[in-house]
């Protein structure tokens, strides 16, 4: 290695650098472009030697963070799978072993690639321990490192490496105080592109309490079951960081041609919000209807527009199909309350549809009008279910779109399947292929809701959310994200940028309310609002300074 490569690396993590930013999130595609580019012009072994250079760095300092165990006391053990993953647990062995730290090696199969065979011989020159077999237990370990399989795994873990996969997770999920778990690049097993477990459901995969990934970050890392798989996500650029990150863009010496998928962050669609100038007033906001709530099931669009008043819209209405519903909302009588008759929906600047609204016949006759309206519209929870069901209907949104009027729809998982004519192990399997499959098939921008919440545009636009957290399992949790991206569409923001926004808002009360002790249990969906109004005026109306 060169003077260079011992430079300190660069690292950071996504998820909690300040201020946010947006990150291009690569695919295997990408990352075998870039690394071939890079194989073309550096010297031989030059990447392997910088990614287990940077997670040994970032191993050394946890490890001299912790005050409780002596450097001199700590024991890492690694597994070494038979790949170039397996290369990087040695390079990080090696350079452990060569700061004092005492380290053991397990390598069941003997690695293979030459890069690889250039670590094993660097390891073994330097005198560190390798086994073939695992020891009995892993209870004399602090570290636990996991450098079995990285990118480009197709077949699930089988025999012993299933076995350590299993024996790593159950030190992350029954015995944390004992030590962590360090995936390197990914946690072997799941995949990079997906975020699902190779093999399905019962496969085995490492449960990481911490990922040093390496080039780039993964969308594998932010969705699905990696969110949990992963940990805590560090990115180790290893100098290729030119045009993979910074403003999102591509280079085009690392592009695949597709459309770039981005981690969201403020900066994607903070510039659209509109300015509060003194001379506003409430017309400058927008008006925004909610249109739901058949008999019995109000509830559902009160809270949405509840929601909305929160986001910031200028005027809120509920359009109620059913009878029997409140006159007005004594918690909020700025909500104004409508037989949906008596509602001009053409004169709304937005509308919201679906919440509480049933399959009925009727129901079904309103989207047929409203589709018909030349205003934005956003279609969530029924009315998906109506137009899954119904031909006439989905062609009418399909329309819409390829007139230059997108719809926004927002579909958990079953939804989108309903949508798709498939079901939701499959729209798991592949989340991001479904979010682009249902943004095509219906012209629309699409927020396919769950860990990782992807929001796709017809023109080929991807982003991946980061906030949120098990808080927002709750009963209607929903209905507010629907009514916060109604109001931002009221306030004229383009349709992507809107989904953008409000799933990010969302997500972000969630994890604020969290971190106050507030959640993740117990968190009920009305509580989000008023946090969405703190965290809107924080990030992009902070108050002038005296």
């Amino acid at each position: 290695m060169t003077d260079a490569d011992h430079s300190p690396p660069v690292l950071f993590d996504p998820l909690t650098d300040s201020p946010p930013r947006a990150l291009p999130l690569l695919t295997l595609t990408d990352l075998r472009i870039a690394e071939s580019q890079a194989a073309a012009t550096l010297p031989g072994h030059t990447l392997m030697a910088r990614a287990g250079y940077a997670a040994a760095r970032w191993l050394l300092r946890r490890i001299a963070a912790d005050t409780s165990v002596a450097n001199a006391q700590q024991r890492v053990f690694l597994i070494a799978g038979p790949g170039n993953n397996g290369g990087d647990a040695l390079v990080v062995a090696t350079e452990l072993h060569k700061a004092g730290i005492a380290v053991a090696v397990c390598m069941p199969v003997e690695v293979k690639p030459a890069d690889a065979r250039w670590a094993l011989d660097a390891a073994r020159a330097a005198g560190v321990p390798i086994d073939t077999a695992p020891p009995a237990s892993l209870d004399g370990y602090g570290w636990l490192v996991d450098g079995m399989f990285g990118i480009g795994l197709v077949r699930p873990l089988d025999g012993v490496f299933a076995a350590l996969a299993r024996q790593l997770s159950e030190r992350t999920q029954t015995r944390p105080a004992q030590g962590a778990v360090l995936a390197l690049d990914v946690p072997s097993g799941l995949d990079s592109d997906t975020g699902a477990v190779i093999g399905g459901h019962g496969a085995a995969a490492v449960h990481a309490t911490h990922t040093v990934t390496f080039i780039g970050a993964k969308p594998g890392l932010f969705t699905a079951q990696g969110r949990d798989l992963a940990g805590r996500v560090t990115v180790a650029p290893i100098g290729l960081a030119a045009g993979i990150i910074g403003d999102g863009g591509r280079d085009p010496a690392t592009s695949s041609g597709a459309k770039m998928i981005q981690l969201s962050a403020p900066d994607l669609f903070g510039p659209f919000m509109p300015p509060r100038d003194f001379a506003a007033n409430k017309g400058t906001f927008g008006s925004l209807a909610v249109v739901g709530g058949d008999t019995g099931m109000c509830g559902a669009p009160i809270l949405a527009a509840r929601a909305a008043l929160y986001t910031g819209a200028g005027k809120v209405h509920v359009a109620l199909l059913g009878e029997g519903a409140p006159p007005y909302d004594p918690p909020h009588p700025e909500l104004m309350l409508h037989p949906i008759d008596t509602l001009p929906l053409n004169a709304m600047d937005a509308l919201a549809i679906g919440c509480g609204m049933g399959h009925g016949e009727r129901a079904a006759r309103v989207l047929h009008e409203v589709l018909q309206l030349d205003v934005p519209k956003l279609f969530d929870a029924d009315a998906l279910n109506l137009i899954a069901k119904d031909p006439a209907l989905a062609a009418d949104v399909a329309a819409r779109g390829a007139q230059g009027d997108p719809c926004i729809l927002t579909p958990h998982p079953l939804e989108a399947a309903r949508l798709l004519g498939s079901d939701a192990a499959s729209v798991q399997r592949d989340r991001l292929a479904a979010a682009r499959a249902l943004a095509a098939r219906f012209a629309s921008v699409v927020v396919l809701k769950g860990v990782g919440t992807i929001i796709a545009a017809p023109d080929g636009r991807l982003a991946l959310n980061p906030t949120g957290n098990a808080a927002l399992a709750t009963g209607g949790t929903g209905d507010v994200l629907g009514g916060m991206i109604g109001a931002l569409l009221a306030q004229h923001l383009p349709r992507f940028e809107a989904a953008l926004a409000g799933v990010y808002l969302h997500g972000l009360a969630a994890d604020t309310l969290t971190a106050q002790g507030q959640g993740p249990a117990g968190l009920t969906a009305g509580e989000l609002a008023p946090m969405v109004r703190t965290l809107l005026n924080r990030l992009f109306y902070p108050a002038p300074a005296a």
